[in-house]
């Protein structure tokens, strides 16, 4: 009598090789600063397209460096520097041993630009 033994091809956790690497995350969101950010002064009226254009470059390039069965959550803050100071905070619900974030700041005489990319892990198919 053979015993057949089924695995699921349906993981609910990344394997080892692919888990969450900040400082690989932190490269990519430097990498997409200096490449989209270098000399851009502050305009309010360009401040919507240029947050949505940064957050959509992250997320592919976080897609591109292989983090498979990730979620992932860009958030990025655009604000002008006129002397005044700018307290954040987020919070989520995730699972310390595979999921985390990376963030990065960017300033310069008219701007600063905030990053943050937070990766979790779920039951979803590989990307692409």
């Amino acid at each position: 009598m053979h015993c057949i033994r089924m695995f699921s091809p349906y993981s609910l956790e990344p394997e080892t090789l692919f888990r969450f690497k900040p400082v690989i995350v932190k490269a990519c969101i430097r990498e997409i600063l200096r490449e989209q950010l270098s000399g851009v002064q502050y305009e309010p009226e360009e401040v919507p397209a240029l947050s949505r254009a940064l957050a959509e470059s992250i997320k592919n390039k976080l897609k591109d460096a292989g983090f498979e069965r990730y979620k992932f959550v860009v958030q990025v803050v655009i604000g002008e520097q006129r002397g005044e100071g700018v307290k954040m905070a987020s919070r989520c619900f995730w699972d310390a041993d595979t999921d985390s974030y990376a963030e990065d700041l960017f300033m310069n005489v008219s701007s600063f630009y905030s990053f943050s990319g937070c990766l979790r892990s779920g039951p979803n198919e590989p990307h692409a």
